[in-house]
């Protein structure tokens, strides 16, 4: 009998500092049965995710737990949908969903949207 490889739920990074992100994330991990490991990124070892701060203070970043150079990275509603997607149930199906070509263009337009109004 073969074991399936756990999935990896990676690195959620956000922006510590504003209020609707920790919000979200504080929502995320009532609701989400398996999650990232979540870090704030004024406290991430940046360098090490390979990660700059220009690219945190954009937008909600995503970095595979795996080591090396094959990292993936994620950022912005791809991020979120690869949270979504890993979470498994019918959060699965919303990040699925999430990046269909007409909806992925519209989930950019909400993310973007919400990261001006923040």
């Amino acid at each position: 009998m073969s074991r399936r490889a756990p999935r990896d739920l990676g690195v959620l990074v956000f922006d510590g500092q504003c209020g609707f992100c920790r919000r979200c994330v504080e929502v995320m991990l009532r609701r989400l049965r398996r999650q990232p490991r979540v870090v704030a990124w004024q406290d991430a070892d940046l360098v090490q995710l390979g990660l700059s701060a220009k690219q945190c203070q954009e937008a909600v970043q995503w970095v595979s737990s795996i080591g090396g150079n094959s990292r993936e990275h994620f950022s912005a509603e791809d991020a979120v949908a690869k949270v979504l997607r890993n979470a498994g149930g019918l959060w699965r199906v919303v990040g699925v969903l999430m990046m269909l070509p007409g909806v992925h263009r519209l989930s950019g337009v909400i993310y973007r949207w919400i990261a001006r109004s923040r």
